[in-house]
């Protein structure tokens, strides 16, 4: 199982809507014969990839897989009814899977086909590799990341908006490759105008992920290197009545744009949600990361803080209010996960419960 797991995570960033999966085959002798991964959404599931590739060796023998096989028609046929074909004697599961189309049946179906299924090996580590996939079933959202760059003062920039670079080389790699494993990346129209960001992984998935602005009254300049979408593609939302001149803009350049009721986190969560994005990140200003804060659209924070000193009273710090009274109100944030990016200190946290 433990390799079932490693394979899973090679599909980390590309499968969305679908859930990272892994599987192996042992011959009935226990020799390793087939392993496989899904590695996109609409290609072979991973038990199907190993099965094919174990081939005769497969009857008699063990499925490992990190996932229950699904038991429903999609994009491919039901798994359950593949794995029946090759006579594969018992299948080990770490997960039941959380698509309610299935929650269960899989493992069902293989059980009424004599097959012994046993299931909840490693499972706590294949909830945490799936901890995306199952928040957008759970929730009807994706697994909110919020992210920033401060100074060891708690900058983000200086009193004149001047930011780049305050983390180093290492870091920015590392931001790359955190897109890589994202399905959306979402500013807002302050940061685009004061930033005017790229938001690629720079080539570390393809497609890249898809670049977000979210502005309520679309006051956004003509110029700016989210409207090049020969790189990644690039979605404007904002609120009803947003200026009529900046719609018209987008519009005859391609730019897709999509108008909500409201034009809050919440509810562009949910829109892309209904578009299949398991995980997306937060890049944004020290408002919008607030108000995704405010309205639950954050599981998991990543903060690099670099030695360095900022200073100045007006300098932009990471967060806007957050409509705290005491600080035994401030919500809480587990995990403290840190390590060393170059000169820069990576803290990774999860969502707590409140004191």
């Amino acid at each position: 199982m433990d390799r079932a797991l490693q394979l899973a995570a090679l599909g980390d960033g590309r499968t969305s809507p679908n859930p990272l999966v892994g599987a192996v085959v042992l011959a009935a002798d226990g020799t390793l014969v087939g392993e496989g991964f899904h590695a996109r959404a609409g290609g072979p599931h991973a038990e199907v990839g190993a099965l094919a590739q174990a081939g005769p060796s497969a009857r008699g023998g063990t499925l490992i897989v990190t996932l229950e096989p699904c038991c429903h028609f999609g994009r491919t046929p039901p798994c359950s009814e593949a794995v029946i074909a090759t006579g594969i004697a018992r299948v080990v599961v770490a997960m039941a899977d959380p698509d309610p189309r299935v929650a269960g049946g899989g493992m069902a179906r293989l059980r009424a086909a004599g097959i012994e299924v046993i299931d909840g090996v490693r499972e706590t580590e294949a909830l945490r590799l799936n901890a995306a996939f199952c928040h957008r079933l759970h929730t009807g959202r994706p697994l909110g990341l919020l992210k920033w760059a401060m100074s060891l003062d708690g900058r983000t920039a200086l009193p004149n908006g001047h930011s780049q670079w305050i983390s180093g080389p290492e870091a920015r790699r590392w931001v790359h490759r955190l897109r890589a494993r994202c399905d959306a990346v979402i500013v807002g129209g302050g940061t685009l105008r004061a930033d005017d960001p790229l938001l690629t992984s720079r080539g570390q998935r393809s497609p890249e992920p898809l670049r977000v602005v979210l502005s309520r009254t679309l006051q956004l300049p003509r110029h700016a290197q989210l409207w090049d979408q020969t790189q990644a593609a690039t979605l404007v939302v904002h609120g009803p009545g947003a200026d009529a001149a900046t719609a018209l803009f987008l519009d005859q350049a391609g730019i897709e744009r999509l108008e909500l009721a409201e034009s809050e986190p919440a509810a562009l969560l949910r829109a892309l949600a209904e578009r299949g994005c398991n995980r997306v990140l937060w890049e944004c200003g020290p408002a919008l990361a607030a108000a995704a804060l405010r309205q639950g659209c954050v599981q998991q924070l990543a903060a690099v803080i670099a030695p360095i000193l900022l200073g100045g009273e007006p300098a932009r710090t990471p967060l806007g209010q957050l409509g705290l009274t005491s600080v035994e109100a401030a919500p809480a944030w587990q995990g403290g996960r840190r390590r060393w990016l170059g000169p820069d200190l990576l803290w990774e946290l999860e969502a707590g419960q409140s004191p």
